[in-house]
């Protein structure tokens, strides 16, 4: 039996949300394979190159990701000299985390990602990109609040 995934039985919302996800996660592994990272690495990196110092804990709810995944990565980073961990002022338990100047030297060879954004809307309109958003993040802040209240 063939393995057909636009028959109407995966034709949901969520699935194609989910593999266009996996599509677009996919180029970004293919295109930062040849600098040795990976997509997680390289979110990591642009929040520090972006936004700046960011503690360890934050990257949890930022990436939402569990935090022994977080450690995992950014033991990595900090192996490969790209990032640094500085104990907090406060609380010496807690880790700052900034970009090596290795780190934004590599940060500054990276290619722009945009393309895949490019890529997988190119044709449609500003209005069909914002609505698609719009609605996404109204489902899922529905179904976090609904899984808090369940949680509760």
């Amino acid at each position: 039996m063939a393995n057909k995934i636009d028959g109407p039985e995966h034709a949901s919302v969520g699935a194609w949300a989910k593999r266009c996800y996996f599509a677009g996660r996919a180029m970004m592994e293919d295109t930062l394979r040849s600098h040795g990272l990976g997509a997680t690495q390289w979110y990591v990196l642009h929040q520090l190159a972006q936004v700046g110092p960011t503690m360890q804990r934050e990257l949890v709810r930022l990436l939402q990701i569990e935090r022994a995944t977080v450690s995992t990565i950014v033991g990595t980073l900090v192996r490969k000299g790209l990032v640094e961990q500085v104990p907090d002022a406060v609380d010496q338990r807690q880790k700052l985390l900034r970009l090596t100047l290795a780190g934004k030297t590599l940060w500054g060879e990276l290619p722009d990602l945009g393309f895949i954004h490019d890529a997988a809307f190119a044709g449609f309109s500003e209005a069909d990109i914002e609505i698609t958003a719009r609605v996404l993040k109204a489902a899922t802040e529905r179904l976090n609040q609904r899984l808090k209240g369940e949680q509760a």
